[in-house]
């Protein structure tokens, strides 16, 4: 499988907290079958959370070399998540931020609360620049949930959606649990990601739950593209149908 959501470049945002954490985390992962990853630190402006792609590719080497030192066969790619701000082609150019695997694909984390007027003008002027935005679950969004309407609206502009593993267990409430069913009862989730920080996660205890949970729901080739294949097609910057 292929994880294109995760934050376990440490000591640079609210994930990974020290290398051995970074470390253990990816060994989780490969035991739940990831050989894949996306590494995709916060970038939030006006926060802590902006180191740039210098430093982020320098803590990448490292984590790589224990790994390799190690014989732990998983590849690792860089990203960012980036929170919605109108200046992202600058912080691309610049160098602060990191489309998925240097694609087209840009990974967009909206507020959790508050709905950004003239986001979807935003979009797509990204889309415009030739960048396709991946929206970071829009399932946990309060005011998705309370008006699935402007969830449908966002998706017919031509953005793609992931959706965490955890939620269809109530990681992160009822709402959200109930919002990702009904995304994926009306296949509107591209790409399922881990949106790993710690190695306490539950999500290492609940992942064959939640494998079983998505199943019921989805149909077999449904679920290798939104688990594996759509993921692959992103690294590889290769179009999604």
């Amino acid at each position: 499988m292929v994880d294109i959501h995760s934050h376990i470049i440490y000591g640079i945002d609210d994930g990974s907290s020290s290398i051995e954490e970074t470390i253990e985390i990816l060994k989780k992962m490969k035991e739940l079958g990831f050989d894949n990853m996306v590494l995709t630190p916060h970038y939030i402006n006006g926060s802590s959370y902006v180191s740039n792609n210098k430093k982020k590719e320098e803590r990448l080497k490292v984590i790589k070399e224990i790994l390799n030192k190690n014989k732990i066969n998983i590849n690792l790619f860089l990203g960012n998540e980036i929170y919605i701000t109108d200046n992202i082609d600058k912080l691309l150019l610049n160098g602060e931020v990191s489309s998925i695997n240097n694609s087209k694909y840009l990974l967009i984390e909206l507020p959790l609360y508050n709905e950004v007027k003239g986001a979807l003008d935003f979009l797509y002027e990204l889309k415009v620049s030739g960048y396709v935005p991946i929206i970071a679950h829009p399932e946990r969004y309060l005011y998705f949930q309370k008006d699935h309407n402007k969830l449908d609206e966002l998706y017919a502009s031509g953005v793609l959606f992931q959706c965490n593993y955890g939620s269809i267990v109530g990681s992160y409430g009822v709402k959200a649990k109930k919002l990702i069913k009904y995304m994926l009862k009306k296949n509107m989730v591209t790409f399922m990601a881990s949106d790993v920080h710690k190695k306490n996660s539950s999500l290492f205890d609940n992942f064959d739950i939640i494998i079983k949970k998505i199943k019921k729901v989805t149909k077999d080739d449904i679920f290798e593209k939104i688990t594996n294949d759509n993921a692959l097609k992103i690294i590889n910057n290769k179009d999604i149908d």
